[in-house]
């Protein structure tokens, strides 16, 4: 599959695009329904402790097989393939929801990294949509050509400027994880589903160390893409045993960017 190049141009110049329907409604309502019973268990984990991440669930890779399935999508890996090399990694992946009637923790200004390299995007932040974004139930904002600022706007000047993001179900909004952006309010009555994996450089640390939080179970059922993107090809060695093995047995493939 060969990227949409004035997709990626937006992203690259912009910040931030949507790109339709990279998953079938099917796969929507499946994804959808397994997010909301991972949320329901753990708000019921969380019941009565204070936990500033309700509504949004980590690492999703160990939640369910068509969350892990999702990672090899190959219009998200065409497109993240383009932005970071064809050996990018996952550094996180997090449900993106809002509760009816509320909001969260993405609802402050900020950015998905921390890094400014002008010309070289280290990060790219992809968010999934399970549910129509409307102006009414939460979406997100973004504020174009924001990547290369360190300080955060004001909110002022923020509300002036951001672009409130309307993608449908199956979209995705791709966008350089140094844009400033924030979620919405929900004012409805019913939760507003998405996943949102942030991707970076195989040579960067992820969040988690995936290769060995997957279970082998789950790792069983995914292809060289999927291995690949948990950082199955850049695992450092433990002992100088493994540091001199055969290269087609190293924890760290060669070519790895």
């Amino acid at each position: 599959m060969t990227p949409d190049a004035t997709k990626i141009a937006e992203i690259r110049t912009k910040g931030f695009a949507i790109v339709e329907q990279i998953i079938p409604s099917a796969e929507v309502l499946i994804l959808k329904d397994l997010l909301q019973a991972c949320i329901d268990e753990d708000l019921e984990k969380w019941r009565g402790q204070p936990y500033q991440d309700a509504w949004m669930v980590h690492n999703l890779v160990v939640r369910g097989m068509p969350f892990a399935h999702l990672m090899e999508n190959g219009v998200l890996q065409a497109y993240l393939s383009e932005l970071l090399g064809d050996t990018c990694i996952l550094y996180a992946y997090t449900s993106s929801s809002m509760p009816p009637k509320g909001t969260n923790y993405s609802r402050r200004i900020h950015v998905d990294c921390p890094r400014i390299i002008e010309g070289y995007i280290t990060n790219v932040g992809v968010m999934i949509i399970l549910d129509d974004f409307t102006p009414h139930n939460g979406a997100s904002y973004f504020l174009p050509n924001s990547f290369l600022r360190a300080e955060p706007p004001t909110d002022a000047e923020f509300l002036a400027a951001a672009e409130q993001v309307y993608p449908k179900a199956g979209d995705a909004v791709f966008f350089n994880a140094r844009t400033w952006h924030r979620g919405g309010v929900n004012e409805t009555p019913m939760p507003r589903h998405a996943v949102t994996m942030n991707v970076c450089r195989s040579y960067m640390r992820q969040r988690f160390d995936y290769p060995r939080l997957v279970s082998p179970e789950i790792v069983a059922q995914l292809g060289e893409v999927g291995r690949r993107f948990l950082g199955f090809n850049v695992r450092v060695p433990t002992s100088l045993e493994e540091y001199y093995l055969p290269e087609d047995q190293r924890l760290y493939q060669a070519n790895q960017g």
